[in-house]
């Protein structure tokens, strides 16, 4: 049968052309009817001209849901290995279940991250960007809670339940998460940092060369902190926010060692003065170049000196409009840190309770490996440590006049008439009405 609109239909007699030339019947029915050509596939044009029924149409097939998703292979990417072995271990297909929904929001995480980063490499950020970074920092913090969440699902699995299928993973291991690692990396955990360095020995050699890669290229945060160096409010106009920050630190310094010598005696009072004198080495490294130097040397600071400075006036002037969102950010990434190692934290806890003192199905050390992970594989701990140096709002010094008016954001409002808002009426000149509602 041909087209019902009449194309493409001719009498049986007939020989057609497409049948002389060797065009299939089916060939023919869609280059014949112009009611089925309407369905083939639209090719889109430039982004700004695409209408949403050109972008709509432009699959030749209907796009169907699980086609989208992929669901045919994540749905049968798990195959348990003591099921293969006739040995069925109920709790291996929610462990396998689990670990792969981890590298998929790892996945994601890494996508974020990396969006941040290509922000992070023109110098010239203004608030959008700030914005766009903020939002996306903040989804990764979101990601981050429901991991860890996800470790209570797998503790519903117990210790024995564990056990009954651990065998069949050796010598597999999460220490060999090639995308966990991509991710510490981004963010700007160091090598040498690192609990273990010799990970890199147990990773096949392209996932290797993936993390290499990672190590070469400046992190999330040496972008950070290029960006502060280069922070230019620390220094404006013959102000200098170190000399002004020293004043108010000797006058607070001052003040609580005379409160001190005057309130307590004895070894309460040799003890106090003591803390007093540690605590004003670490603000000296605000403003002396050689106590900041020793810092970073002991392990204490990772950011340099302008951008140790350059981060602590934000957070002291966090209330000025153009600061506010920088300080945001700030807080965004010690979130961001916290979750991660609160998940290192679950982690290790739920290891565990799972294998006790165990060494890992890698050949790591398991429990005490993850716990020294905890405490040493932090990423953003110089802006944590930020509130070491911050000042009650008595001792902060006042801005100049000038450096306030360049973090302001405004714009003049000049007399108008009804030809820029038609207001109605002949033209007549509105008065701004600045009452409130």
């Amino acid at each position: 049968m041909g087209c019902p609109y009449g194309y493409g239909s001719l009498p049986k007699a007939e020989l057609s052309v497409e049948s002389r030339i060797g065009v299939s019947p089916s060939e023919k029915a869609e280059n014949a009817c112009p009611m089925k050509r309407k369905h083939e596939e639209v090719v889109l044009g430039d982004l700004s001209s695409r209408s949403s029924a050109e972008v709509r149409r432009s699959r030749k097939d209907p796009l169907y849901y699980a086609d989208y998703l992929k669901l045919d292979k994540i749905l049968n990417a798990q195959e348990p290995l003591s099921w293969k072995a006739k040995d069925l271990c109920h709790d291996e297909l929610l462990f396998i279940t689990i670990h792969q929904t981890y590298e998929l929001w790892f996945k994601q995480l890494i996508f974020e991250i990396d969006s941040v980063r290509d922000i992070f490499e023109c110098l010239r950020l203004g608030e959008k960007q700030i914005s766009t970074a903020l939002h996306r920092l903040n989804r990764v913090k979101e990601i981050q809670k429901i991991l860890v969440e996800q470790i209570r699902v797998l503790e519903t699995m117990t210790a024995q339940e564990f056990l009954n299928f651990r065998d069949y993973l050796f010598p597999a291991s999460g220490f060999q998460s090639v995308q966990f690692r991509l991710l510490e990396t981004k963010l700007g955990l160091k090598l040498e940092k690192r609990v273990n360095q010799d990970f890199m020995n147990k990773l096949k050699e392209e996932d290797k060369k993936k993390v290499e890669k990672a190590l070469s290229e400046p992190s999330l945060f040496d972008y950070v902190e290029r960006w502060l160096r280069n922070m230019p409010f620390i220094e404006f106009r013959g102000y200098r926010f170190a000399s002004h920050y020293k004043e108010a630190v000797e006058k607070m310094h001052n003040l609580d060692s005379c409160a001190l010598n005057r309130m307590l005696e004895g070894e309460e009072r040799e003890a106090a003065m003591k803390d007093l004198a540690s605590t004003m080495e670490i603000y000296e490294s605000v403003w002396d170049k050689d106590v900041h130097k020793k810092q970073k040397e002991l392990g204490a600071r990772r950011l340099g000196f302008r951008a140790t400075n350059a981060c602590l006036m934000i957070m002291l002037y966090e209330d000025q409009p153009m600061l506010q969102l920088p300080a945001r950010l700030f807080q965004v990434l010690v979130d961001v840190d916290d979750c991660l190692n609160q998940w290192r934290h679950r982690h290790t806890q739920m290891v565990h309770r799972m294998i006790g003192q165990k060494i890992g199905t890698g050949g790591s050390l398991g429990h005490r490996y993850l716990k020294e992970t905890v405490d040493r594989h932090r990423i953003f701990s110089d802006i944590s440590n930020m509130s070491t140096l911050l000042l009650p709002k008595r001792f902060l010094p006042e801005l100049p006049t000038t450096l306030r008016d360049q973090m302001k954001y405004f714009h003049s409002i000049e007399p108008y008439d009804r030809t820029l808002f038609e207001l109605g009426g002949g033209g007549d000149n509105v008065e701004l009405d600045w009452t409130f509602c």
